[in-house]
């Protein structure tokens, strides 16, 4: 398509409104160009930007961290397989953390929930006189600190 995809075109391609797509545009997700007339269109590339933007939103990454790493793909020519695979690398090493956090909250708290007492400040065994707060607020153990961190 040497016009580009206009906008009613990547909404019919993508399943997204109209109005989604101008709000991506506006934070840097999809890039537009602009023909004589001042109408917006869109390259291929567009729509897999705006696919791989859905799919990382729905593994919970925020939006401006999305349009950094897209932001790193070349203007000037469609993204090519290294260019994906260099975001991806990127990505994957957060998912495999976020999959280890959670994991660890999952093994956690199935000794806390199980336990019945609902409160890490008066749990004598997991948390006993309050030690955790030594680290700092919020639910210490849960967020990465360990009984032995804490042991003073």
């Amino acid at each position: 398509m040497p016009q580009g995809l206009t906008i009613g075109d990547l909404a019919d391609r993508s399943g997204l409104a109209v109005s989604a797509i101008r709000f991506y545009e506006t934070h840097g997700i999809v890039l537009p160009l602009r023909n004589q007339g001042g109408h917006r269109r869109y390259g291929k590339a567009d729509l897999r930007r705006l696919s791989f933007a859905l799919i990382a939103q729905r593994l919970g990454f925020p939006l401006a961290e999305i349009a950094r790493h897209l932001a790193a793909l070349p203007a000037d020519r469609a993204p090519d397989r290294q260019d994906w695979e260099r975001i991806a690398t990127g990505f994957r090493i957060q998912i495999d953390q976020r999959i280890a956090a959670l994991q660890q909250l999952s093994d956690k708290l199935d000794g806390c929930i199980g336990c019945g007492c609902l409160s890490l400040d008066k749990c004598s065994l997991y948390n006993p006189a309050d030690r955790a707060a030594r680290k700092g607020i919020g639910p210490r153990y849960l967020m990465g600190d360990g009984p032995e961190d804490t042991d003073g």
